[in-house]
Order: structure tokens, then C-alpha cells, then sequence
């Protein structure tokens, strides 16, 4: 099968091969999972009863278990869009240490979001638990779209832990490591002297040394004790 020239080209562009990274896909599935929760109990989450026009969480009438809901969606909807934005710039970072810092703090969110939704499915899982049956007319179907995708979101999170682990890991700077952008620093040996250096010249004379350190430096030679002459006797 022959594929036109212009599909290699897109398919090999930067933003199909952005788009085709496991970091990415894992923070599309989690902005996704974060809105379906959020959006479900922020639209059907709250409703009257029969008996009253009240509004009421249908969650056990926790007002706190819809509240817990539909913040942590959103939080956790805005945090994968600017993890999404910075992960366009990542390749653009040249600073070892601040691309470092980056994914750390991207291990340490997403094991973050994965202990609240882990937490968050618990508790509404059991306000869902004890709600009264038939209590309300609509909302049901949220409050469970709502649990369900809270567990999922507690999987997709603890998988992006594991990727920011493997980058981290990865791209872990090595000790002592300095490059010509870091530090403007480069380290040289030292040349070994040669036949014609100096220091392996002797000087040549009835009363000099044939010491090649005394023609580093004046400094290192030993000083000479003074000699006693003998005066003859008149």
C-alpha cells in the first residue's frame, strides 16, 4: 500500500509524535476523566427533593462530597492542561537542573492526585452507599459516572507516576558533569614537557648544577651555606 508523501510528512511531524507519547495520551485520559467527574455533579449533582425545593447533593445530601467532587475535577482538569502546555517546552529546555526539577515535581503531583482520588473515590463511594434509594428522581446516573470515573482516574494517575519515575530515572544528571553551556568550564591536562622545554635544558659550566628543578624557580633551589676561608698566618 502506497502512503502519499504528505501523510509520512504529518505522521513524522513533531506534533503527531507529541501526540503519540504515552506521557501524553496518560494526561489526555486524566484531563478527560477529571471533566467527566467534575462536570456530572456540577450539572446533576444537585437536586430537590420531592417534598422540598431545596437543593440537595444526591450523594447522602453531603453537600461536602459534591463540593470535594467537583474541586478536585476541576484542580486536577487545570493541572494535566498546563502539564500539557509544558510538556510542549520540554524539549526546548536546555538547564539540566530545572528540566530535573520539572519532572520531580511531576512524580511528586501525580502521586499526589492519585492518593485524593483514591481517597475521593472512598468517600463517595460510601455517601453513595448510604444515600436513601429513590430519594431523588434525577441524578443517579451521575453520581455513578462520577464514582466510576474517580476510580478510573486513580489508575491513570498512578500510571503517570510511573512515567515521570522512568523520566526522571532517564535523564538523571551524572555527578560532575559539567558542559560548555552549564558552566563555561572545561578541564585540560596538563602537556607533558618536551626534549626542548626549558626545564630539561642543564646549563653547562664548571660551577652550575645540572638540576633540572633549580630551573623552575629561583625559590625552590636549597640556599647555599656560607664558606669559611682560612686566612693565612704573617
Amino acid at each position: 500500500m502506497h502512503i502519499p508523501k504528505s501523510l509520512q510528512e504529518l505522521a513524522n511531524s513533531e506534533a503527531v509524535q507529541f501526540l503519540r507519547r504515552p506521557k501524553t495520551i496518560t494526561r489526555v485520559f486524566e484531563g478527560v476523566f477529571s471533566l467527566i467527574v467534575f462536570s456530572s455533579l456540577l450539572t446533576d449533582g444537585y437536586q430537590n427533593k420531592m417534598e422540598s425545593p431545596q437543593l440537595h447533593c444526591i450523594l447522602n445530601s453531603n453537600s461536602v462530597a459534591c463540593s470535594f467532587a467537583v474541586g478536585a475535577g476541576f484542580l486536577a482538569f487545570l493541572s494535566c492542561l498546563a502539564f500539557l502546555v509544558l510538556d510542549t517546552q520540554e524539549t526546548c529546555i536546555a538547564d539540566t537542573r530545572f528540566k530535573t526539577a520539572f519532572q520531580l515535581l511531576d512524580f511528586i503531583l501525580a502521586v499526589l492526585w492519585a492518593v485524593v482520588w483514591f481517597m475521593g473515590f472512598c468517600f463517595l463511594a460510601n455517601q453513595w452507599q448510604h444515600s436513601p434509594p429513590k430519594e431523588f428522581l434525577l441524578g443517579s446516573s451521575s453520581a455513578q459516572a462520577a464514582i466510576a470515573f474517580t476510580f478510573f482516574s486513580i489508575l491513570v494517575w498512578i500510571f503517570q507516576a510511573y512515567l515521570a519515575f522512568q523520566d526522571l530515572r532517564n535523564d538523571a544528571p551524572v555527578p560532575y558533569k559539567r558542559s560548555l553551556d552549564e558552566g563555561s568550564m572545561v578541564l585540560t591536562t596538563l602537556p607533558l614537557p618536551s626534549a626542548n622545554s626549558p626545564v630539561n635544558m642543564p646549563t653547562t659550566g664548571p660551577n652550575s648544577l645540572s638540576y633540572a628543578s633549580s630551573a623552575l624557580s629561583p625559590c625552590l633551589t636549597a640556599p647555599k651555606a656560607p664558606r669559611l676561608a682560612m686566612m693565612p698566618d704573617n
